[in-house]
Parts: structure tokens; sequence; C-alpha cells
């Protein structure tokens, strides 16, 4: 009898992983750490720590500006905002640890020194037509920007790629 409960509780184990590393968060709703790893995952193409930083910070912008919803997950989970999949597609559970230590360190305080106010991105080797968008940083693939009246814009292309930044 023993045997058979502790081999049902071990079967029942893997399919939460499963279920988490999936993304489903293996019962109700995923939490702000799961929700914050997708987006992490799947918009800094896994490059680079400062990379992750950068994107959470920008997640956290969004969430306390008042334009988006007021949660994580319902910034990352925002039509059209962010990796068309980034709520459901499967993430590598080998880059699990580094995501999951990135997340949780957003949601604890930690930002990138150089990201500041800007809630947006796009990949470092797009060019937009915009003359409203003021450039912070490039780093993990993404050049991140704030919006501003073109007349205020004072770095109208992104800059060069970061190279070192270290953790706080």
């Amino acid at each position: 009898m023993r045997a058979g409960l502790w081999k049902g509780a071990r079967r029942q184990a893997a399919l939460c992983a499963v279920l988490v590393l999936a993304g489903c968060g293996g019962f109700g709703r995923p939490s702000a750490q799961e929700c914050m790893e997708r987006a992490m995952y799947f918009e800094s193409n896994r490059s680079s720590r400062d990379g992750m930083i950068a994107v959470g910070h920008v997640v956290m912008n969004r969430v306390r500006s008042g334009d988006y919803p007021g949660s994580v997950c319902g910034v990352v989970a925002q039509r059209n905002q962010f990796a068309p999949g980034v709520m459901s597609r499967r993430m590598d559970p080998r880059q699990a640890g580094l995501v999951r230590e990135a997340a949780r360190s957003v949601l604890r305080g930690e930002r990138h020194p150089l990201v500041g106010n800007a809630q947006f991105f796009h990949a470092a080797s797009y060019r937009a037509g915009y003359n409203n968008m003021h450039y912070v940083v490039t780093t993990g693939g993404n050049a991140f920007y704030e919006r501003r009246p073109p007349a205020l814009v004072t770095r109208p292309v992104p800059p060069p790629p970061l190279e070192g930044i270290t953790r706080r």
C-alpha cells in the first residue's frame, strides 16, 4: 500500500514539474514569478542576465505606470505587447535556473542601471522610423527606449550593446 501511494505521489510531482516548465503553473493562474520568467525567457533571447534584468525592469515600469495592467501577469499577457506565445510556449528547462534567479531578483527590487523609466524595447537589429524614441541602452539583443516628444529626443538611434554590466 505504501509503495503504491509513494509511486502515485512521485507521478503527481513529475506531472506538476512538467506543467510548471510548460508555463501552466500547475494549477490555476500563473504567479508573478512565472510570468516574469516567461517575459525574460522569450524576450531577452536568454543571451545574458543583463538583458533579462532589463526586460524585467521594463515590465515593472509598465506595472507602475497606470497605462498598462497593474500586475506582472497582466502586463506580460497583454495582447500584442510581448513575443507571440509568451504565456503558452514551452521553455527549455536547461535555462530555468538563470531565468528563475533573474526574475526573483527583479521582483525583489533589482533594476537595470540604465533602463530608467523606459517602457519599451525592440530587437536591437530593428530600425524604427519613428521620431519619438529616446534610446537608453542596448543589451540582451534588445534596444530599450522611452517615448518622448520629438523635440526632446536626444538619442534617435539605439546605443551600441553594453558589455560587462555587472550585478549590483
